[in-house]
């Protein structure tokens, strides 16, 4: 069952974070997309599908990270001002 795995395997290397790019926040490798964007897109009603076609460069499994690191963050797993 996924939700008892280790979830920073889910984002360990796709989830960033740098001072200059975004004011620091936890982005998607590679991009300039915010984990608190994708999370808001699901919480704004966006099906995963809907979000795939806004931004295309992204992948099902860059979702799935997003949505891990924020589960984390909330845990208090991830220290603030870092990504994995």
């Amino acid at each position: 069952m996924i939700c008892s795995m280790d979830l920073a395997t889910l984002y360990r290397g796709r989830i960033t974070q740098t001072p200059g790019v975004l004011a620091g926040k936890p982005v998607v490798a590679g991009t300039r997309i915010s984990v608190d964007l994708v999370v808001g897109c699901f919480a704004g009603g966006m099906s995963e599908a809907d979000v795939l076609t806004d931004y295309p460069h992204l992948t099902r499994d860059d979702l799935r990270a997003c949505l891990a690191y924020a589960a984390d963050a909330l845990r208090g797993q991830v220290p603030i001002g870092s990504a994995a």
